[in-house]
């Protein structure tokens, strides 16, 4: 389970690091994908693999199905950290998330997110005013 708010900062190579307490969860290898929101999500391969065996029982010839496919694949790239522990962020993906260098990495339950620093606050700026609102939205859902 990935919880809590992280900061750190993308070196001038485009390298991060998974923070230490989201670690712990992740012994089966990671995938980074676009997500929503212009930020990154970041699955477990299992998880990953969990989709692709959904996708793959899906009609193959259905336009309208095949354009979020396409957009959500096409991201998708499995993450491999250097003896350092730090992995390199894609020059798409760095675009697609408007990072420039200081990133937050949030745990939202069975994934991490990505976020540049500024958007995220500009985020959590935008929802503060209705957070209960929000919150009980959950309610449709059982939660």
């Amino acid at each position: 389970m990935f919880l809590g708010e992280y900061k750190h900062s993308c070196d001038n190579k485009n390298r991060l690091r998974i923070p230490p307490k989201f670690k712990k969860d992740l012994d089966c290898g990671l995938v980074l994908i676009k997500g929503n929101d212009s930020c990154l999500f970041i699955v477990t391969k299992n998880q990953f693999n969990s989709m692709l065996e959904k996708v793959n029982s899906l009609p193959m010839f259905n336009s309208k199905l095949q354009m979020p496919l396409r957009l959500l694949f096409s991201s998708a790239i499995e993450i491999e950290e250097d003896n350092q522990g730090r992995f390199l962020l894609p020059t798409n993906l760095k675009t697609y998330a408007k990072i420039n260098k200081e990133v937050i990495f949030i745990g939202v339950g069975n994934r991490i997110e990505l976020w540049a620093s500024e958007r995220w606050q500009e985020y959590c700026e935008n929802t503060k005013n209705n957070f209960e609102e929000i919150l009980s939205s959950l309610g449709e859902y059982g939660i």
